[in-house]
């Protein structure tokens, strides 16, 4: 799977206050720190681009009414993290959401959002590589959303076990049999096709 989405350090104290009294600069020092993440949590749970996208501007808003509760003492991500899976979440439990996920041909390719690298030395591998991201992504699509999100947290975002509890508000232990049955299952769709 994919390198885990990092950010740099933690937003300072007075940053986080600011953010908190809705200071315009504080607030998009705190958007831009984790909009990287947004997008591709976001992303990697929806599976479309355009639904990450419209999915981040909600997550945006949902942070902006929020701030004011901000607890200053503590890092903003995992609060970050919990916002945008409730989000897609919300997306999921949407009508015309189910409605577009069954009217998808089945041969249909899941847009990877995933580009080549211009300069690539080995095209071949590059490509490879775009085709594997690609049917693990599928892969993950297939997932009920319970274990997407978990797989999601822990192997693209690299958070531990217990920060994927805290976010989806499940026990410690039933975050690890989840992802336990979510790679299991990846096993099996991936079967034959990964090599």
């Amino acid at each position: 799977m994919d390198q885990p989405t990092r950010v740099c350090g933690p937003l300072s104290r007075e940053t986080l206050e600011g953010a908190q009294r809705r200071d315009p600069e504080a607030l998009g020092e705190l958007f831009e720190r984790h909009a990287d993440r947004i997008y591709d949590l976001a992303y990697r749970l929806l599976g479309e681009r355009a639904a990450a996208e419209d999915a981040m501007q909600e997550v945006f808003l949902k942070i902006y009414r929020g701030v004011p509760k901000l607890d200053i003492e503590r890092d903003p991500a995992p609060w970050v993290l919990r916002v945008t899976q409730n989000v897609c979440r919300d997306v999921w439990r949407s009508a015309q959401y189910r409605a577009s996920r069954r009217s998808r041909p089945i041969h249909e390719e899941v847009d990877s959002g995933l580009t080549l690298a211009a300069h690539s030395a080995d095209p071949e591998q590059a490509m490879l590589k775009s085709e594997r991201e690609r049917l693990v992504q599928e892969a993950i699509m297939r997932l009920p959303p319970t274990l997407r999100v978990v797989v999601v947290l822990h192997e693209y975002m690299g958070l531990p076990h217990q920060e994927v509890a805290d976010i989806v508000g499940a026990s410690h232990t039933a975050v690890r049999k989840r992802h336990s049955r979510a790679l299991a299952k990846l096993g099996r769709f991936l079967k034959g096709t990964l090599s």
